[in-house]
């Protein structure tokens, strides 16, 4: 698979992610249903803090990636949902940072809304993987 950073302006670089990209020559790709702090057997987890919600978020979105031999590095987009948009934005460095040693920054979108499915959760991750 070649991925390629499709950037016209130089931004969005600098935040970790790019505008688009343009895969080609992949074999598979998933797309992975949202992930919230969900705990293995089904009951939200970490009621109030973001932190943990994005940490855990991204450990299940991962268990899905490496159920399908994926991992973060294969993602080209990542949908991010949450509750509160300032919050998430005060701990965005949880997600950077994974995102980072992963080597890799997709196209992102992140959207406010009102609420999720689950009363307590605050974000929630849908990402698209190829390899």
């Amino acid at each position: 698979m070649q991925r390629t950073a499709v950037n016209p302006v130089p931004w969005s670089v600098e935040l970790g992610f790019n505008q688009g990209e343009v895969v080609s020559g992949q074999t598979r790709t998933l797309y992975c249903s949202g992930q919230t702090a969900m705990g293995s057997d089904g009951k939200p987890l970490h009621d109030g803090d973001m932190a943990a919600q994005v940490a855990l978020s991204l450990d299940n979105l991962e268990a899905v990636l490496g159920e399908a031999d994926m991992s973060l590095a294969d993602l080209v987009r990542l949908n991010v949902y949450t509750t509160d948009v300032d919050l998430l934005f005060a701990h965005y460095g949880v997600l950077a940072s994974r995102l980072g040693a992963a080597g890799v920054a997709p196209a992102t979108t992140m959207l406010g809304v009102s609420r999720l499915a689950i009363p307590g959760q605050l974000v929630e991750l849908e990402g698209t993987a190829v390899a």
